[in-house]
């Protein structure tokens, strides 16, 4: 009898293999049949690292061991994570197949795992052949594949067939995947708790956990740019001046109205092209902070210690807008999205209301309020360290506009 559980697997790797391990997570994760264990996407701040590694050991159908040579030439943790597979599957019946052995490179795996076939993931084909593994031993357990699959698909009344589950359209410099929606490129964010806001930065205060983002999201890797933005005004007839160097660069100068405007027409134009139930809108306060902070709660996107090196803030002294990405990837946030500290003040669809953040406040709307304020976030090129932190915030009323005023886009559920 089929089960209505997915196959669990666990990612084995050495932290220095996370680019390439990350990509394989994100194909992985696109198969409804299969639910794998990263510990950088389900280890939550506050929890004990290590037992829940065990746990996620303990529980998983199959382990894949991402080998390279760094890994495999590696001390401490990675090793005993090694012996703790080992001694899992010295529990499993002859024959099942339950350790992979994945090389990542041209590297010799370690003594211990050459009694089973690896796959060479460098390899075109090795999807293929690892994907056949995994079905087997996802029937073997009894788990529904074909059910399964079956669900990767919908379509909307005279729409074309599009998937639930879009395959990545590439990947950023830091392994992350990356989709293409309407023309732009967009992040993955998953959905679960995390923490909000911090209790020495004013108008943020106090921190505190969010429990409530249950769904997945898609946010632009990027702000808007003026490219992009100037595609929206071409159709409404207006002319565009953008001088070549400019392009890539964020578009600035926008209300919170012109925002409003520009999502509503995405709706209109390649509501076709992104997942069912989905829908282009300006990123809430919660999504924008979760996207930029990651569930580690970080300080600024990369970390807790500022560093110039890695956004367009007063230090950098630019005194103007940079190329989006040009930080990438040392100023990328976890998921993989660029610019969320500095550059460009970052308009959100969230009133200016106190905290704790709540979900059934009336915080947000899907009309634009003209007597409130709206929350922008990140700070940009005349924001100093202070302010382009994940959890500072301003505001201002939807029809002020300024040189360093930009917004991003996200894709979210409707609800």
């Amino acid at each position: 009898m089929t089960e209505t559980r997915k196959l669990k697997v666990f990612l084995c790797h050495a932290s220095q293999d996370k680019p390439a391990v990350r990509k394989l997570y994100a194909r992985l994760v696109t198969e409804p049949w299969i639910d794998p264990w990263l510990d950088e996407e389900n280890i939550l701040p506050g929890m004990d690292w290590d037992m829940e590694i065990q746990s996620a050991l303990r529980a998983a159908d199959l382990i894949l061991v991402c080998l390279s040579n760094e890994s495999v030439a590696k001390e401490g943790y990675v090793q005993r994570e090694f012996k703790r597979v080992l001694s899992y599957a010295e529990e499993k019946p002859d024959g099942t197949i339950y350790i992979i052995p994945l090389r990542l490179d041209e590297c010799t795996p370690p003594m211990r795992f050459q009694q089973w076939q690896w796959v060479d993931y460098f390899n075109e084909s090795s999807h293929d052949r690892l994907f056949k593994s995994l079905t087997l031993r996802a029937e073997k357990l009894g788990v529904d594949v074909a059910s399964s699959l079956k669900t990767k698909q919908f379509s909307l009344p005279g729409e074309k067939t599009t998937k639930i589950y879009p395959e990545p359209a590439s990947y950023t410099q830091g392994g992350r995947p990356a989709y293409t929606f309407g023309g732009m490129e967009f992040v993955k964010v998953k959905g679960g708790d995390f923490y909000m806001g911090s209790d020495d930065v004013e108008g943020a205060k106090p921190q505190h956990l969010i429990y409530q983002l249950g769904y997945d999201f898609y946010i632009g890797r990027y702000p808007v740019t003026n490219q992009e933005y100037s595609l929206y005004l071409r159709e409404l007839g207006k002319s565009v001046v953008m001088p070549k160097e400019k392009a890539r660069h964020p578009v600035v100068n926008v209300s919170y109205h012109d925002a409003f405007d520009y999502v509503s027409w995405l709706n209109k134009k390649h509501i076709g092209d992104i997942p069912a139930g989905y829908i282009f809108r300006i990123p809430s306060e919660a999504e924008w902070e979760k996207t930029a902070r990651g569930v580690d709660g970080n300080e600024y996107p990369w970390g807790n210690q500022f560093d110039s090196r890695r956004c367009n803030s007063l230090e950098g002294g630019m005194d103007k807008t940079t190329l989006v990405g040009n930080y990438s990837p040392q100023g990328d946030s976890s998921f993989g999205a660029v610019d969320m500290a500095g550059n460009v003040w970052e308009w959100t669809r969230s009133l200016s209301r106190l905290y704790p953040y709540t979900f059934n406040d009336q915080r947000e709307s899907d009309v634009v309020l003209g007597e409130s304020q709206y929350v922008l976030r990140g700070g940009s090129f005349r924001s100093d360290a202070e302010f382009v932190r994940c959890t500072v915030r301003s505001a201002h009323y939807p029809a002020f506009s300024d040189v360093d005023f930009g917004f991003r886009v996200a894709i979210c559920p409707v609800k």
